[in-house]
């Protein structure tokens, strides 16, 4: 059995699923997949939870599968937080070295005078991601410490969302006996486990297509230089077959995974299907066409919507290596091709990567925030990991938590 000090728990509360992934990190920084527990997801509209209860309910019986797996008890998690709420901007700050050289106290001093900007009452700040550094003029500096100057500036990206979210989503982990170590925009975790270090110098674009949402994340120059969040996902997609095809909503989930295409082009003309009906009505014969025909102007739509926030953010023309699509909707048949053909850019899917143990089971799209939360985990555990038996400990998860809920958290 792993110490409870080796294991990192990614808990991807998702519109459609909720997702629990259990890792071992080793000595040599290497993760092992040791657990994984999957329920479908009750409570949830749009990535923000609307039913505690069912919430609740969906979580605890994802982590008992993921403990029961992985044959440990899980006390803390990294969980991802989205929604339309999440909100994305880039800031600056300048301040001047005490010493003529940057110390890594001027370097908190540059980042609050980044982060010093009005922000909604109902907002608060969930992420501040160093873009470069500059040192008198000298710009495209990754590590400021140590070096001489008088003039030390920050160009970083802030990323807010509703306090009322994160604090439902904190409420859930906590009934369901869990501490919150850190919570991460689910673009950003997913990044960590499908786009490439080389991919993100030269320019991509992540989107990943979730239940209720499609989030997107623009790497330029190894940094994040832009989020966003667009309201449509998979969910719609399965709400358009509903009406199309008049069938339940389980049933038309089921047919869009087994046999889903959004390009009819794909799709054999005598490739026939059998939908099943309601009200006690026999199952009909469908031409599989007929499926793509549905789904293909509806993710049309979505890659429209995401191709107008990327030129509304000034960053298209410079992600030179492309889009990288993930998030389970993007296992649809034609995803890919569409995506090429309406953004006229390379296109892949994006898989998790970098895991060992069961990395074969979570090398699938549907697992990249699970997995990303992980990884996440591993490489900022020592900048926000909160645990019961550090006491005494007032890391920054625990200092934006009590900014949350007051001076009684």
């Amino acid at each position: 059995m792993a110490k409870q000090d080796q294991l990192l728990v990614g808990l991807d509360i998702g519109t459609s699923k909720i997702a629990c992934i259990v890792a071992e990190a080793g000595a040599d920084k290497r993760l092992d997949v040791i657990g994984i527990g999957t329920h479908p997801s009750r409570g949830l509209r749009k990535g923000v939870v609307v039913n505690i209860e069912s919430t609740v309910e969906s979580i605890r019986l994802a982590v008992e599968e993921a403990e029961l797996m992985a044959g440990c008890e899980i006390r803390s998690v990294f969980t991802g937080i989205a929604g339309s709420h999440i909100r994305g901007f880039n800031s600056h700050g300048v301040v001047a070295t005490k010493n003529g050289e940057a110390t890594a106290e001027d370097v908190g001093r540059v980042i609050d005078a980044a982060r010093a900007m009005n922000i909604p009452a109902d907002q608060k700040i969930l992420h501040i991601l160093p873009q470069e550094y500059i040192i008198d003029g000298q710009d495209g500096i990754r590590e400021p410490v140590g070096m001489s100057g008088v003039r030390l500036e920050a160009k970083v990206h802030i990323v807010t969302g509703a306090v009322s979210s994160a604090q439902n989503i904190i409420k859930c982990c906590n009934r369901c006996g869990l501490d919150v170590s850190d919570m991460v925009i689910e673009q950003l975790a997913s990044s960590e486990a499908v786009l490439q270090q080389d991919e993100k110098d030269i320019g991509v674009v992540l989107v990943d297509i979730g239940g209720g949402t499609t989030d997107i994340a623009v790497f330029i120059d190894g940094s994040l230089r832009h989020t966003a969040v667009i309201p449509l996902g998979g969910d719609h997609l399965t709400n358009d077959l509903v009406v199309g095809l008049r069938t339940s909503a389980k049933e038309a989930d089921t047919l869009k995974r087994k046999f889903g295409a959004c390009l009819v082009t794909n799709v054999a003309p005598e490739d026939v299907i059998e939908v099943p009906s309601v009200g006690g009505r026999p199952p009909r014969p469908m031409p599989r066409q007929v499926m793509a025909q549905i789904l293909e102007p509806r993710v049309e739509e979505i890659f429209e919507l995401v191709k107008a926030e990327l030129h509304r953010s000034g960053f298209q023309e410079l992600v030179a290596a492309g889009m990288v699509l993930t998030g389970g909707s993007s296992l649809l048949d034609g995803m890919v091709e569409l995506a090429e053909e309406v953004f006229s850019m390379p296109v892949r899917s994006g898989r998790p990567k970098g895991v060992g143990g069961l990395a074969d089971v979570v090398s699938s799209p549907i697992y990249a925030t699970g997995v990303g939360l992980v990884m996440y985990g591993l490489r900022y555990r020592g900048e926000g990991a909160s645990r019961r038996k550090k006491q005494g400990t007032v890391t920054q998860i625990w200092r934006t938590m009590r900014s949350w809920f007051g001076d009684s958290v």
